[in-house]
């Protein structure tokens, strides 16, 4: 089994192979690219030095897509302009050699959750069919959300993926927050025939209606997490820590989790 810790944010594209060559000798194996407000990385030389980067110092990375996604949209334009910023989140992923394209699938709005479930599976079908067209290696992700006025329970991602062929992103500070427990049974039961996971944890605040914000991660959080995930002897996992200091709590779990081995 392996464990790919890394913080969730590279920071401005002219100090990202300095950061990199850091994350790198801190011990960090993964990173995620804050594209949250737009796709920041423009221009391909840019791109391509990133990626050499990335690769010269075995960190994986992935891309975080726009917050303004909405797959559920009751306006179709907005639903295609979703659909557009995640496909440029992929052209530009590509180019950086990304494995993963996580993004946030939508709101109810006025919608019951069966015809959201429908209008976002179509809507990660339409982009499954352009990556396919496209040729390209890299795959988007479905993220459990924190919200419980948001599409994204445990059980609908697991559904999401099983009809799709997409791939999924566990955050289980999302899971707790929303919740209000983790049930690594159910967990374990629904992605463990997948053998490669692609996560995000961190300490959270939430309340009746799930997550209100992220916060650092806790040395007994980690603990918890880790032995659980220990159990899991065939996996390939990525955890992208999203807390307000993500680079030295990636660093906390890498250390917890070598002390387990």
């Amino acid at each position: 089994m392996t464990i790919h810790f890394g913080p969730a944010g590279l920071g401005p594209v002219k100090d990202a192979v300095k950061t990199l060559e850091d994350y790198s000798k801190k011990g960090l194996e993964a990173c995620e690219i804050a594209f949250t407000y737009g796709v920041y990385i423009k221009h391909d030389e840019d791109m391509k030095i990133i990626k050499e980067a990335a690769e010269k110092n075995k960190i994986k990375l992935s891309i975080h897509a726009p917050y303004w996604v909405n797959l559920n949209s009751s306006e179709p334009k907005k639903i295609q302009e979703s659909k557009e910023r995640i496909l440029r989140c992929c052209e530009v992923g590509e180019k950086l050699g990304c494995y993963r394209v996580v993004f946030h699938p939508g709101y109810y709005g006025k919608m019951f959750p069966e015809e959201t479930f429908d209008n976002i599976r179509n809507a990660v079908k339409d982009m499954q069919t352009i990556i396919k067209e496209k040729k390209w290696k890299i795959k988007i992700a479905v993220e459990t959300m924190g919200k419980v006025n948001v599409f994204g329970s445990v059980e609908q991602i697991h559904k999401l993926i099983d009809e799709t062929g997409c791939e999924f992103c566990i955050d289980f500070a999302h899971i707790l927050a929303r919740d209000k427990k983790v049930d690594y049974e159910l967990i374990k039961k629904l992605f463990g025939p997948y053998k490669q996971w692609h996560c995000h944890f961190s300490g959270i605040v939430y309340g009746d209606k799930g997550e209100k914000h992220h916060k650092k991660t806790e040395k007994e959080e980690w603990k918890v997490l880790l032995n659980e995930l220990e159990k899991f002897k065939d996996k390939d996992i990525v955890i992208i820590n999203e807390s307000p200091t993500p680079v030295e709590d990636s660093i906390e779990g890498l250390k917890m989790w070598q002390g387990l081995r």
